[in-house]
């Protein structure tokens, strides 16, 4: 073979072993550890070195509390630190603390406009120190999607895309296609009663409307983030599937 044959081979080998490297990096996965979530997610979990997007539904498609909160429990687990990037001034850190981001695993970047968080959102997936970087959008193009995705891939940080409207009819925009492995929205429900008096345990109504290689269109009642990022599906729930599979308490017992 000719050197320069063997030269050309020798790189198209380097460049399918990035290739492989980069889709090994994207199929590693963060699962819930709530089994009835995992089973519906390829590889049992959010994929890493990918992009996803999250919303909150009704009026929280403006205010995007209950979002903002499953998505600082989310990046909480990713285990590294993880960048915030927000245009708005309503962020409030220790209510991310609550969700188990901890005050000395997030940074935030508070940029003029969403074209200057967008530059800054791209820098910081291919920057490679950190585990999850998330922004906070209400626009979101393909094109600008895409770059997001590669950016991720190429480094193996989690990119979140935090979407949030002035107004609640224009998360309609939610619907568009975007390069996202993932689709959620987040919905406020009444808290869960405590046996004593207080404020009762937050719940969500969590609904998975896009998921690449995996089973979309589900949704799962779920409390509320604790203090290190877990979420579980809501006692009420939990307790109605078991007395659907009474065989199962038996053959416990």
């Amino acid at each position: 073979m000719l050197p320069a044959n063997t030269a050309k081979l020798a790189d198209l080998r380097r460049q399918i072993e990035g290739i492989e490297r980069v889709h090994a990096r994207a199929r590693t996965a963060l699962p819930f550890h709530v089994p009835e979530i995992d089973a519906k997610l390829p590889g049992g979990g959010l994929a890493l070195g990918a992009l996803h997007e999250v919303a909150g539904g009704a009026a929280g498609a403006v205010d995007g509390a209950a979002a903002a909160a499953f998505v600082a429990g989310v990046a909480a687990r990713t285990g590294g630190k993880v960048l915030w990037c927000h245009t708005t001034s309503d962020l409030f850190p220790p209510a991310l603390q609550q969700s188990g981001l901890a005050d000395d695993q997030v940074f935030f970047f508070k940029p003029r406009d969403e074209v200057s968080l967008l530059k800054g959102f791209e820098e910081a997936l291919r920057h490679g120190g950190l585990t999850a970087v998330v922004g906070e959008l209400s626009g979101l193009t393909t094109v600008d999607s895409q770059r997001l995705q590669l950016a991720a891939e190429q480094k193996g940080t989690m990119a979140i895309a935090l979407r949030r409207w002035r107004k609640a009819v224009d998360a309609r925009e939610f619907g568009l296609p975007t390069a996202a492995f993932t689709r959620w929205r987040v919905t406020e429900l009444n808290s869960r009663k405590l046996p004593v008096r207080g404020v009762g345990t937050g719940r969500w109504m969590l609904e998975l409307m896009r998921c690449r290689g995996g089973q979309e269109n589900t949704d799962f009642e779920v409390d509320a983030c604790n203090g290190k990022g877990f979420i579980r599906l809501s006692a009420e729930v939990a307790d109605r599937a078991a007395e659907a599979q009474p065989w199962k308490r038996r053959a416990v017992g």
